[in-house]
């Protein structure tokens, strides 16, 4: 885990770079991918609106921290005190995090003639893929420290984690308010934040582990 926190947070930042020099061939990508999926979205105006009742409401971010919370306040209940503080400083720092790259790189959105939808604040990185990626991530590895082991709807919950990190960074393009590489680094940044949590969560109760469900759960973390 500590070799996926160091990849993706240098993917992340080098990829940061090339959008502050504006690399051309990123640039050109971008601007190629977006104007293609643009009259795409005109031409199927009901895959467009299916794109943002998702886009907007079921993959919002805010929704999807709705749902942290209610993983956080499940943990806190059920003794796994410590856990549920890693999950929600978790996703408090990656929120920090984003809105300061955003501030840092002033990146303008896609602007259309006929836009089929709107956003506001700076485009880069995508801040719906990165909270997708750090909620679903962090749900995951939840699911891996306290699940019940043999369980049948782990398939499942894990193929409704990829699909949503997948799906709102699509929505995003195909609506017009992303470029390409804004969604890449939402993924990579917000992965970089799981991996360093995960690390950090193991460390700290290698250090000073807890008795009862806390110290268990490091066992089968690790």
């Amino acid at each position: 885990m500590r070799t996926s926190a160091v990849v993706t947070g240098a993917l992340s930042l080098l990829l940061l770079v090339l959008v502050v020099a504006g690399w051309p061939p990123l640039l050109s990508f971008d601007r190629a991918v977006d104007e293609a999926l643009h009259r795409h979205a005109l031409a199927h105006p009901g895959l467009t609106r299916v794109n943002r009742v998702l886009s907007d409401w079921v993959w919002d971010p805010w929704t999807l921290r709705a749902l942290a919370v209610a993983v956080v306040l499940a943990l806190a209940r059920y003794g796994h005190r410590r856990l549920a503080l890693w999950v929600a400083g978790t996703v408090l720092a990656a929120a920090g995090v984003q809105q300061a790259v955003k501030a840092l790189v002033g990146r303008e959105r896609p602007v259309w003639r006929d836009p089929v939808d709107s956003a506001s604040f700076a485009a880069f990185p995508s801040g719906h893929a990165m909270t997708a990626t750090v909620v679903c991530g962090l749900l995951l590895w939840v699911f891996a420290l306290v699940g019940r082991e043999p369980w049948r709807g782990w398939g499942t919950v894990a193929g409704i984690a990829v699909v949503s990190v997948l799906g709102v960074g699509w929505t995003r393009i195909h609506l017009g308010v992303h470029w390409p590489s804004d969604v890449l680094a939402g993924w990579l940044t917000g992965w970089c934040c799981v991996a360093v949590a995960i690390v950090t969560y193991r460390r700290s109760l290698v250090i000073r582990p807890l008795p009862g469900p806390e110290r268990d759960h490091g066992g089968a973390g690790t």
